[in-house]
């Protein structure tokens, strides 16, 4: 492995846009190490998802971007100075097809006759970030090129664009480039890990799930664990001592010195199994680290032995208030419920959360202590969330490592390292581990196994299920079983929870649907009016192209930092945040949708419409000193609607469309329309708000229940949406109270005819029409039905101040015709309060 060629990969294409800790990056390549399995990478994201590791996407990725094609391994034969340039060279070069030389001017400084080099012929594609350059015939200073000559960086091989490659003499000419570097594909396999499942968030972790299932289906496997059985210790004297003062905190610790490390890059393999995952390589000892978490899901640290003063490492916390400076150069202020990974002096690292920026490995590090720990995921969340990290290590710790790992993993770690880096094991492992933590002992019967899962399963079909999960049956009496859990499975502690575990590897689909239907009589209740008029709604969206979605109440801060609107000032925020991207209660469904529609249009759907029933939470600082402790905080219940993308697109019928604002105002005039508020109770009027770019207010006579618009393009960017959203918000608990306010009423078919009125109206640029509706049906509420606007003019013959409304009044009255009389007197009411009020004229 240390003599193949160093490979690098362009994150941008390796690592998907929706990356986080609750979300492991699994290769496919990398699994397949740990289990044999005949699995394609679809049937396998299928397989994980059936056993509760629920695979989100499968992506094919390339250790290069392009995969190195129309690359080819060239000779250059001869290098002269270009004619016409002082830096310029010109080239000819063969690349072992049997073919003419290539003529290629080349302006690296470092090209010369007799070198092996890479060469990109005519139609080869490179990549720089997302630009794709196709090479092609091409004539510079006079003198034709016809192929290039190739550095590091323009092939993805490397960082460095010193000048061009230089390979060793026996690369032969005519090798694909591809081949040379041995560019491979992976697939990408995007596994969500819930909470409970900790035992699965790594590499092996996930091979010992599947190779359950195929135990149970019956396929072919073999699950291997990589062996330290070659582990030694090469000086047996010596080595930093432990002393565990905090042994709550600290239930475990292992430790071991290495001497003699040489820190350098890593090799291309290490490399690239990182950058495939998301990870960026820094040398070969912090790589290992990294590497080994993600191989056995248990966190490690290394430090640099030189800054171990004393040579004794010392777990303990910390007085109140000490400051220490962290990894990210940031200073922290800590508590005395911090547990510290300290020498003789001071503390080098916060446990298993966060590692210090003094004691780190550098180049010029020659010795390293390997920290391989069982943290009490207690000690480890507060401080997490005190701090508000939450890093690789402190999202495992928290939920529960194994403790019965950390002597596996770190001579795991240690035999890498001497592949590696080289040096000397010095000293025997320290092993801080008074008080053994027992597997839990859990008793089950076969009865309840198959009351719970509604199945008779047969009993060796669950004794091989258990085995395979490496649950060990203790005892078996009468039907009743006692069982040793392992101790990765900190989530099983009860009968129900091996019960779980049983049924997702027997298969859910497995187990037929029963015929009768059991409810309790909540179910059986009446819903209320809420319930009723939303679940209408939802219907009716629903029935217009819309997806219902929910997302979390839960968001973060930094979204309402900049906003008036909402100013952050209003935020509820939470005492313990998960995470700094949910440490406060959301004030708008909004952030929530794009977050959602980002995601979404990275998987490629884009013609989105989207509607969310949800909570939204506020914090008035006004109303903190009374003294009802719940007085300063409210909820609103609100309604919200996105779209963006293709109205229709484009077929033998129709023209493709965009969907546009206009659309979006007609679903919230139906909503209104649907809950009985109709155009005299509420109406649209043009407003400012910085989420939109325009905006329109939902405003009763009374007050404001909503809005909609377009969103801000400057928003639209934070959550890298390139184009227009639409979006409506309305306060329900409003909407409601203006909805029971509209009884509804019956009404005959009108036996009198109605009568059409239009009007040309001059009026000034700055009139709406909702001004003019609003002052007619406020000059005739009697007759005066429907007031519509089909014509809007601006520019010839018209002053620049001005523009025309073309307006349609609908007139009828329910006892008798109307005549000339009463509607010329309806029309010139209108005419007068339209010309004293706004100034208008007729055209």
């Amino acid at each position: 492995m240390e003599n193949q060629p160093s490979i690098r990969i362009n994150l941008r294409q390796s690592v998907p846009a929706s990356c986080n800790l609750n979300r492991m990056n699994i290769s496919y390549n990398w699994l397949k190490e740990y289990l044999q399995f005949d699995l394609s990478p679809q049937e396998t994201a299928d397989a994980l998802t059936s056993i509760g590791l629920e695979t989100g996407s499968v992506e094919e990725i390339q250790t290069v971007k392009g995969g190195m094609e129309g690359l080819v391994i060239g000779e250059v034969l001869t290098c002269a100075p270009h004619p016409n340039s002082d830096h310029l060279h010109l080239t000819t070069v063969d690349i072992g097809n049997g073919e003419e030389p290539l003529k290629i001017v080349c302006g690296a400084p470092n090209v010369a006759a007799g070198q092996k080099v890479v060469v990109a012929a005519i139609g080869a594609k490179l990549y720089f970030g997302d630009d794709e350059i196709t090479i092609k015939r091409s004539k510079i200073r006079g003198e034709e090129s016809f192929g290039m000559i190739c550095a590091e960086d323009e092939i993805g091989a490397g960082a460095s664009h010193d000048g061009i490659i230089v390979l060793p003499e026996n690369a032969k000419a005519g090798t694909p480039a591809k081949e040379y570097y041995n560019v491979t594909s992976d697939y990408l396999l995007e596994v969500d890990i819930t909470p409970n499942r900790i035992d699965a968030a790594s590499h092996f972790g996930v091979a010992r799930d599947l190779a359950a299932w195929l135990n149970q289906a019956g396929k072919p496997y073999k699950l291997t664990k990589p062996s330290v059985e070659e582990f030694s210790v090469d000086i047996r004297e010596g080595g930093i001592e432990v002393i565990v003062e905090n042994r709550n905190a600290c239930p475990r610790y292992s430790g071991l010195t290495i001497r003699g490390v040489t820190v350098k890059e890593s090799p291309g393999w290490l490399k690239s199994k990182l950058l495939l995952i998301g990870l960026r390589p820094i040398n070969n000892i912090v790589d290992i680290t990294n590497f080994v978490l993600h191989e056995t899901g248990h966190p490690m640290h290394a430090f640099d032995a030189a800054r171990i003063t004393g040579n004794e490492v010392t777990v303990r916390a910390m007085p109140e208030k000490t400051k220490f400076v962290t990894l990210d150069e940031e200073e922290r202020e800590l508590s005395e419920n911090d547990l510290m990974i300290c020498n003789s002096e001071k503390g080098m690292c916060i446990a298993g959360v966060f590692g210090g920026l003094e004691s780190g490995v550098t180049e010029k590090t020659t010795d390293i202590f390997l920290e391989s720990a069982y943290f009490n995921p207690t000690w480890v969340r507060k401080t997490a969330r005190r701090h508000g990290l939450n890093t690789d290590s402190s999202f495992r710790f928290e939920r529960g490592a194994d403790p019965a790992n950390t002597v596996y993993v770190l001579k795991r770690a240690a035999m890498l390292v001497k592949e590696l880096a080289g040096g000397k094991i010095e000293g025997e492992i320290r092993d801080i581990y008074p008080v053994p933590i027992e597997r839990a002992r859990v008793n089950l019967s076969y009865d309840k196994i198959n009351r719970l899962i509604g199945k008779e399963i047969p009993e060796e079909t669950v004794k091989n299920i258990l085995n395979s999960l490496e649950i060990e049956i203790e005892n078996e009496t009468d039907g009743e079983l006692t069982l040793r859990i392992p101790t990765y499975r900190v989530d099983v502690t009860r009968g129900v929870d091996v019960i779980e575990d049983v049924l997702r590897i027997y298969g859910y689909n497995n187990v037929a649907v029963s015929d009768s239907l059991k409810a309790n009589l909540s179910s059986q209740m009446p819903a209320d009016r809420k319930q009723k008029l939303q679940t209408l709604i939802s219907e009716q969206l629903t029935a217009n192209g819309f997806n219902e979605i929910l997302n979390n109440s839960l968001t973060k801060k930094g979204y309402y930092e900049p906003l008036e609107t909402y100013p952050a000032s209003r935020c509820v925020p939470l005492l313990n945040p998960l995470s700094n991207d949910l440490n406060v209660m959301r004030q708008t469904l909004l952030f929530g949708g794009l977050e959602s529609i980002a995601y979404n249009r990275n998987h490629k759907h884009g013609d989105l419409r989207f509607y969310e029933f949800g909570n939204c939470y506020f914090f008035d600082a006004e109303k903190k000193n009374t003294e009802n402790v719940l007085a300063p905080y409210s909820e609103e219940f609100h309604i919200g609607l996105w779209i963006c993308g293709k109205r229709t697109h484009k077929n033998w019928a129709t023209a493709g469309e965009q969907s546009s604002v206009f659309e979006l105002k007609a679903h919230v005039e139906n909503i209104l329309k649907r809950m009985g508020i109709n155009g005299n109770q509420a109406f649209f009027e043009a407003g400012q708000n910085e989420l939109f770019s325009v905006a329109m207010n939902v405003k009763t006579h009374k007050r404001s229940i909503g809005s909609f618009g377009i969103v801000s393009p400057e928003i639209g960017k934070k959550f890298d949406i390139d184009t227009e959203v639409f979006f409506a918000e309305m306060n329900w608990d409003l909407l409601m109270k203006e909805s029971e306010k509209q009884p509804v009423r019956f009404s005959e078919i009108a036996r009198f005819p109605a009568v059409s009125r239009d009007l040309a109206l001059l009026v000034d640029k700055e009139t709406t029409f909702a001004q003019i509706r609003q002052i007619a049906l406020k000059s005739e509420k009697k007759l005066l039905r429907q007031v519509s606007l089909f014509d809007v003019y601006e520019g010839k013959n018209l002053p620049e101040s001005k523009k025309s409304y073309a307006v349609n009044f609908l007139l009828q009255d329910e006892e008798k015709t109307l005549n000339d009389k009463q509607i010329d007197n309806v029309m010139l009411s209108i005419r007068k309060n339209l010309e004293s009020e706004l100034g208008a004229q007729l055209r």
